[in-house]
């Protein structure tokens, strides 16, 4: 019989273990110029200007407020607190904007902290843009009330008979419009408004009654915003359309005109 055959396992080749790469430092962005700085900036004002509608509605108050300041004359002091004011309420505008995109980056879900904070940056706007309606009021409200009352005089002692036609023109309109959009009948639908009718009738009495008060502009200006949220909510909720409302806002305005210019 012959031995077994003792065969002795084979050693195993070593690999050599590859050298690890020095690791490299991350590339840094080089830093921006001065004038890429500010090309940055204007790209930021541009695209909230593009994108977001309240951007833009407050941008043309401003130019409005800024054009009127200028016809009117106002002093220095008096346009250095509406360029506050108008600079107060654009970097709030922005700033909201800013945090409403880096929240919808950061959770693409809804999260009550989230909510929170962008409520908190839309109340911001609004604390700045009640502080411009603030400071508006308080440098031109003298101008204002100065010119209106020229225009109320003229107003009230107008003919009655050019606001009877002017009655007349506002309701035949009215009934056109109703036969054009077939909305509505002539005399009863959505055409006018009667709630913005209303409204408007109690602004303008409110405004001939106090015609001989010093408060005249003041009161008349608080029951005007009145007026015109009514007007609003109208259109908000979808029950009326905005020219039913203007033609309410219109027929309630003319009545009440004509009412006072007829009475003794």
């Amino acid at each position: 019989m012959s031995a077994p055959s003792t065969q002795r396992p084979q050693a195993q080749e070593e690999r050599p273990t590859p050298a690890r790469e020095p690791r490299r430092p991350p590339l840094r962005r080089p830093t921006p110029s001065i004038l890429e700085t500010f090309n940055y900036a204007f790209q930021g004002v541009i695209h909230v200007l593009r994108t977001h509608r309240n951007m833009r509605v407050h941008m043309l108050a401003a130019v409005a407020v800024l054009v009127a300041a200028i016809a009117i004359g106002v002093s220095r002091l008096e346009l250095m607190m509406l360029l506050l004011s108008i600079t107060f309420v654009l970097i709030a505008e922005m700033i909201n904007s800013a945090i409403e995109g880096a929240i919808d980056v950061a959770t693409t879900q809804f999260d009550p902290m989230a909510k929170l904070a962008k409520d908190i940056a839309a109340g911001a706007v609004l604390i700045a843009a009640v502080n411009a309606l603030v400071v508006g009021y308080l440098v031109f409200s003298s101008a204002i009330a100065d010119h209106s009352s020229r225009l109320l005089n003229r107003i009230t002692d107008a003919p009655a008979q050019l606001t009877v036609v002017a009655l007349a023109v506002t309701v035949i309109a009215v009934i056109a419009t109703k036969a054009f959009t077939g909305r509505g009948t002539p005399l009863r639908g959505g055409l006018p408004s009667g709630h913005a009718a209303l409204a408007f009738a109690g602004w303008m009495a409110t405004t001939l009654v106090l015609h001989d008060s010093g408060h005249q502009f003041l009161v008349s200006s608080l029951t005007l915003i009145m007026a015109l949220l009514v007007a609003q909510t109208r259109v908000e909720s979808g029950v009326h359309s905005t020219l039913e409302v203007t033609y309410g806002a219109l027929v309630g305005s003319l009545v009440t005109l004509v009412l006072f210019q007829i009475a003794p």
